[in-house]
């Protein structure tokens, strides 16, 4: 007698065919499915080893001064950075209270308290340390163990001047540490880049009167074509460039609707861009800066005249040889931008960015030429440079973190 089965097989051999390659398909669905939770088993340990070790190997960073406008730019900056991660928000008018709390911007982006300005205790829990603090701070509280354990990136003047009595006389303080100016690299990057390497331990980073002054001149210095001693620079600055404390000529009604001159000859600056252009002239030189307070929060505009430097068969050099100097050295930076024939560099169109604006105009009638050059104090004047040189110093893309667009409107 025949089974239920045996009948089906003679009655409807078709359908039992099927439903014998269905259950070989899904025998084979079983163990593909087991073949991949067995890769993945494998792969995932690995995904996880790879993200903890990307953490692991995360830049550290300290900021001294992360209150005041330079050290809330280098916050604003680092945030955006793929490399660095800031381990500690140093302010000594702020300790305690929460960074946000002081910058509202940075509101659900930094949760973190403010923590004091002790560089020994910083210098073992970071790997490089900014300092955006006043004139003779960093100065007075380095020693070679600080250096030994972490690279130190200075926005204030301590290091940038090289003779130890040039500054103590246009600073009016003592140099507390200048065993350290020999060592400390000028980090003016277009010019300096191949100083700072991984080796380097202490960076002096330019001011931005400064950085905007010589950008806009170097090349026509280094090259011959102006005479250096006879260069004059006009500059202006919006009012973030004289710091966050209350000052009463800082006060909105003092700026407000009014333009003036100051530090007339006295300016701090002076020494700084005689010191970096007499090296591009291989002589000392003496200049004339004159700065500008003007009503803006942003911005550097520096105009500077000299006389051109008449070639052997007694005529001027011409455009385009003062072009093909320019472009000798800017042409394959990423943050000076030569602008064309004509145009004229304006704050508003580096505000919020690392980018510097330069360019000229050659006056035939006096034979002198008219160089400008225009940037964002507080971002390649200050915070944007720190940074371009901190990528240095770790072997990084030296734009990371900077590839802003400049604001407008």
């Amino acid at each position: 007698m025949k089974t239920r089965k045996q009948k089906i097989r003679q009655e409807r051999p078709e359908e039992m065919q099927e439903t014998r390659q269905l259950k070989v398909e899904k025998r084979e669905e079983r163990k593909q499915l087991e073949v991949k939770k067995e890769k993945l088993k494998k792969v995932k340990p690995k995904k996880e080893k790879l993200k903890k070790e990307k953490v692991r190997n995360m830049v550290k960073v300290g900021i001294i001064g992360a209150t005041g406008y330079a050290g809330a730019e280098l916050v604003r900056i680092l945030l955006n950075h793929k490399e660095a991660q800031i381990e500690w928000f140093g302010s000594r008018s702020y300790i305690d209270e929460n960074y946000a709390d002081i910058y509202r911007n940075f509101f659900e982006l930094v949760d973190a308290d403010c923590l004091g300005d002790n560089m020994d205790e910083l210098a073992s829990r970071v790997d490089v340390i900014f300092t955006a603090t006043p004139q003779g701070f960093l100065a007075g509280v380095l020693n070679e163990d600080i250096l030994n354990k972490v690279k130190i990136i200075d926005l204030s003047a301590d290091f940038r001047i090289k003779d130890v009595a040039t500054y103590e006389k246009w600073y009016k303080i003592e140099h507390k540490s200048p065993q350290f100016i020999k060592e400390a690299v000028y980090g003016l990057c277009e010019i300096n880049r191949d100083k700072v390497t991984t080796q380097t331990r202490l960076i002096a980073n330019p001011g931005c009167y400064t950085t905007c002054s010589i950008l806009t001149a170097y090349p026509l210095v280094k090259e011959g074509l102006i005479d250096p001693d006879t260069l004059i620079i006009d500059a202006k600055s919006g009012t973030s460039g004289a710091g966050r404390g209350a000052k009463t000529p800082n006060l909105f009604c003092e700026v407000n609707e009014s333009m003036k001159a100051y530090g007339v000859t006295t300016h701090r600056h002076t020494p700084e861009i005689e010191e970096q252009l007499g090296y591009a002239a291989g002589k000392e030189i003496t200049v004339n800066f004159t700065p500008h307070l003007v009503p803006m929060n942003r911005g550097i505009l520096a105009t500077e005249y000299a006389t051109l430097i008449k070639k052997p068969d007694g005529t001027y050099p011409s455009y385009e040889e003062l072009k093909a100097a320019y472009d000798k050295y800017y042409a394959k930076e990423r943050f000076v931008r030569v602008l064309k024939k004509g145009v004229c560099p304006e704050t508003k169109w580096v505000e919020g960015s690392n980018y510097v604006d330069v360019n000229f105009v050659i006056d035939e009638r006096t034979g002198r030429v008219v160089m400008m050059g225009a940037l964002d104090n507080l971002v390649k004047g200050a915070a944007g440079q720190a940074v371009q040189n901190m990528n240095l110093l770790f072997g990084f893309d030296e734009a990371e973190g900077l590839s802003m667009v400049p604001m407008f409107p």
